[in-house]
């Protein structure tokens, strides 16, 4: 695959590698997109993460992350509670290694197998955004759309994935009913 094939043509990119993974899947006008089809759409999330460099974009690493998007759409769209253990089950293959460095104390992850290694961390990214603020974990408002994202803004109301798509397609709808009606 040429440099030009590695555009990443997904909507909204640049979330946490959680929801990053999970925004693998979209919807086009009308029809669901999915990045992850083969090892070419891995390679451009690996890519997209600053992954590309320290793991392979093969199909042991495509079925593990696969496995890890299916538990992270479980626990982040399903009930609390729903989904721990396919997470769990993710986690399973991984730790993280305590270490001593010249800055002081630091963490390195560990993976049974270097395939696990992307889908681990955006598991182990997860739990981190669960720790931080999961209430500010979010779908898009849009009846339409099936992205996520991290509400980072200061009264944490965002409601769109992006505003110029999403919230204005829903403004621009509420307009129409209200003129119409007129």
């Amino acid at each position: 695959m040429s440099d030009r094939d590695r555009v990443d043509p997904r909507p909204l990119t640049g979330e946490p590698l959680a929801l990053d993974l999970l925004n693998t899947r979209w919807v086009s006008e009308g029809a669901p997109r999915d990045l992850l089809t083969g090892t070419d759409g891995l390679a451009v999330w690996l890519a997209a993460n600053g992954l590309d460099g320290e793991f392979a974009a093969d199909a042991a690493t495509l079925r593990h992350v696969l496995r890890a998007r299916d538990a992270l759409k479980d626990a982040v769209d399903g009930a609390p509670g729903e989904g721990t253990g396919a997470v769990d089950s993710v986690l399973a293959h991984g730790r993280i290694r305590a270490t001593l460095t010249a800055d002081g104390p630091g963490e390195r992850p560990e993976f049974d197998d270097a395939s696990w290694g992307p889908a681990w961390l955006a598991a182990r990214d997860y739990l981190r955004l669960l720790t931080v603020a999961p209430d500010r974990i979010r779908g898009c408002a849009h009846e339409a759309c099936v992205l996520h994202f991290f509400d980072t803004s200061r009264n944490g109301t965002r409601r769109w994935c992006s505003m110029a798509a999403c919230g204005n397609r829903a403004k621009a709808s509420r307009h129409y009913a209200r003129t119409k009606d007129a």
